[in-house]
């Protein structure tokens, strides 16, 4: 069985979070994108506390796309360092996660 991986990431505004997920798709490093609008996010950067607006990504993806997807968003990405983490789906839906396999070979 193919192994699914959730990839979390967060971006600087909506606008930027479609381009990713457009070019993620069709470069078939995620069968699907899912943006959620409306995250605040705290945390230290250059020795300063931030507090602002993010947007939410989560990817689809198969194990073996994960360090493609992570070297195509890193080149995208607005930030020095943004948030992309990988999270395995242990369990699911096999037609969906037979989907997500399908969607990104």
């Amino acid at each position: 069985m193919v192994e699914i991986n959730l990839i979390y990431m967060t971006a600087s505004n909506k606008d930027e979070a479609r381009m990713i997920g457009k070019a993620l798709i069709n470069a078939r490093l995620a069968a699907c994108v899912n943006i959620i609008e409306n995250m605040t996010s705290m945390y230290m950067w250059d020795g300063k506390l931030q507090d602002g607006n993010e947007i939410i990504l989560i990817a689809k993806t198969t194990q073996e796309r994960v360090s493609d997807l992570i070297e195509k968003v890193n080149s995208l990405h607005s930030y020095d360092c943004p948030c992309i983490v990988s999270l395995p789906v242990s369990d699911g839906n096999p037609a969906f996660l037979k989907w997500v396999a399908d969607g990104v070979q």
